[in-house]
């Protein structure tokens, strides 16, 4: 019983459940990313190229023979998945660019804000000591 209870004292650690969200998160953002740029972006960039479906492009290295499939290098595959990458990695750009941004401004407002005077007790405690002192 002892390694299941470590188990769920590490399953339930507010850092590997963040990290579990973030990896469903992330795995839903690159699906939307992965249509964005097959059905939304390289659609009009093959338009604009003479009709060209990027996921059709490849060099044929084997024709199909009987039951053995076609060799061929799909280089529009890979052209898509570079584009998808690229936005990708812009997208968390500009997310890790905004947190440093804000972190930024609240060291700053923090640095910029004047220490805090003396509380009441202080005050009080020190007029004491200067009556005191004055007998």
């Amino acid at each position: 019983m002892g390694m299941m209870s470590e188990f769920r004292d590490f399953a339930m650690k507010g850092n590997v459940v963040d990290m579990a969200v973030g990896v469903v998160i992330g795995g839903a953002f690159g699906k939307i990313v992965t249509s964005f740029t097959n059905d939304i972006l390289m659609p009009p960039i093959g338009l604009l190229l003479g009709g060209v479906d990027f996921s059709e492009l490849k060099i044929m290295i084997s024709e199909a023979v009987g039951e053995t499939a076609a060799v061929s290098i799909n280089y529009g595959s890979f052209i898509n998945v570079i584009l998808d990458f690229l936005i990708i990695a812009f997208a968390i750009f500009l997310v890790v660019k905004a947190m440093n941004t804000a972190m930024a401004s609240m060291k700053k407002k923090e640095a910029a804000a004047p220490p805090p005077g003396p509380s009441k007790e202080e005050v009080l405690l020190t007029e004491i000591r200067d009556a005191l002192r004055t007998r």
